[in-house]
């Protein structure tokens, strides 16, 4: 692309599958140095990276001819792949379903690449979650739920049976708590409605 002349800095945010803490101590780095070759052999360059055992935060310099959600697919399918062919974690490891990505300039490189290193403090205050929701409203990211039903989240992770869910309303919250007490009410047909 001769004559093309950029600076774009994304900061990717992804979760484990279910949100599990699933990175392990004894291979994080493993998994950054393989993350770091995949963005390195597709031309871009890394600034910063930092797995946490449910999520990871990789900071990049994008070339301007990838599409982002190309690299974010390749990323997680690579990652994925050596996660359970080579650190064979208990259990079938996985990325979740979908990304965040956030644009910075050229003057705020240094201010994310301590937030990204300095990932272990953040989590000793706060949640994924919490940091998640926090960076989302920073960016004034419409994730389109806000209108749709008092259900923000509801998923069930099959091998825990757990099920995590996001109201927004007390009124929502006090409904379910009845429909739960009812004996009319399956709790687990509902909750499979979730995860079909």
């Amino acid at each position: 692309m001769a004559n093309t002349y950029t600076q774009i800095y994304i900061h990717i945010v992804y979760a484990v599958k279910w949100r599990e803490s699933l990175i392990a101590k004894q291979w994080k780095e493993r998994l950054q140095k393989y993350t770091t070759g995949i963005v390195q052999n597709q031309g871009h360059k890394l600034l910063a990276i930092n797995t946490m055992p449910d999520h990871a935060h990789i900071f990049i310099g994008m070339r301007p001819d990838v599409a982002l959600s190309d690299l974010v697919r390749d990323m997680k399918r690579d990652s994925t792949n050596f996660v359970n062919d080579e650190l064979r974690p208990g259990g079938r490891f996985a990325w979740q379903e979908g990304f965040g990505a956030f644009s910075y300039s050229r003057s705020q490189i240094d201010s994310v690449v301590r937030y990204i290193l300095n990932q272990e403090k953040h989590h000793r205050q706060r949640t994924f979650r919490e940091e998640y929701k926090s960076i989302l409203k920073e960016f004034d990211v419409d994730t389109g739920l806000r209108n749709k039903g008092a259900l923000i989240f509801g998923q069930l992770n099959p091998r825990s049976n757990r099920c995590f869910l996001s109201f927004r309303s007390i009124e929502w919250i006090q409904l379910v708590v009845e429909l739960l007490r009812s004996s009319r009410f399956s709790l687990s047909s509902y909750l499979q409605s979730f995860s079909s």
